[in-house]
């Protein structure tokens, strides 16, 4: 995709995550009720909220949408999609409930199976991670709202390019606060045997991709079950960030789009 119009769709994501956000902290600072959807995961206002807000920016390209509040479109259907976003509206539904902050919005682009633009906006940090296949991969701190920054140039101009300088040379391993499996455990030990002396730190949602896209981890394991709409933006800040995500086993870069949409095993780093 050109340039030019991938910017204008970074530009429409960005603000979609920033809006997104906004409806999940009106959740977030109430009371509010717990459902829980066929496969037991749990289900708040906030992600329903937060997903229409998404699809209505995202109405205006384009490109057809999946997102895990909408993932009954069929294979056979999907499998023609060339160009499609893929869209997580609030990743770590368990973290916002304990209300520790660890939950983002996640908007990617696939192109041929592959994501060539994502956004990660972290609500109560007013955090935002972007990146496209053009411009490369960013942060930006202190977001209030869209009102205060509106262009993709005003964000790039407040943005730190990634990956940041990692200053401490202690091997840092990232993992998930809900999903620590015996084959992670196995996996820590055999890195400890490489590099002696390292750190295991312990984040939700996609912040653990986001962590090694920046550099203050190496490497993030996950050898438990995520679908794609857990990943494809972290994937797109992560690639674009000069690091990439591989199938643990085929130790290929991770492919989207499949029949199942549930991600194998795999190594971010």
């Amino acid at each position: 995709m050109k340039e030019n119009k991938l910017n204008e769709l970074l530009e429409i994501a960005i603000k979609a995550s920033i809006k997104a956000g906004e409806q999940i902290l009106e959740v977030y600072n109430k009371d509010f009720e717990v459902e829980f959807k066929d496969d037991n995961s749990p289900l708040t206002l906030a992600d329903k909220k937060s997903d229409d807000v998404i699809a209505a920016y995202l109405s205006k390209t384009d490109y057809p949408v999946l997102s895990e509040e909408g993932k009954t479109i069929s294979f056979k259907k999907r499998k023609e999609w060339k160009t499609f976003w893929i869209v997580d509206p609030l990743d770590g539904t368990k973290e916002f409930i304990k209300r520790n902050g660890e939950f983002t919005v996640n908007i990617a682009l696939i192109e041929n199976n592959i994501p060539i633009l994502g956004v990660i906006y972290i609500p109560v940090q007013q955090s935002l991670y972007f990146a496209n296949v053009h411009l490369g991969s960013y942060k930006v701190n202190q977001i209030v709202s869209t009102n205060n920054l509106n262009s993709l140039s005003e964000y790039l101009s407040k943005g730190n390019r990634l990956p940041l300088i990692k200053r401490d040379e202690t091997f840092t391993i990232v993992g998930s606060k809900s999903h620590m499996t015996k084959e992670t455990e196995k996996f820590i030990e055999e890195l400890e045997k490489v590099h002696g002396k390292i750190e295991v730190v312990s984040k939700g949602s996609s912040l653990k991709i986001c962590m090694v896209a920046e550099g203050k981890a190496n490497i993030y394991p996950r050898f438990a079950p995520t679908m794609e709409w857990d990943v494809a933006a972290g994937h797109a800040i992560v690639k674009y960030a000069g690091k990439n995500i591989y199938n643990a086993k085929t130790k290929t870069e991770l492919a989207y789009n499949t029949e199942t949409l549930l991600n194998p095993w795999f190594i971010v780093k």
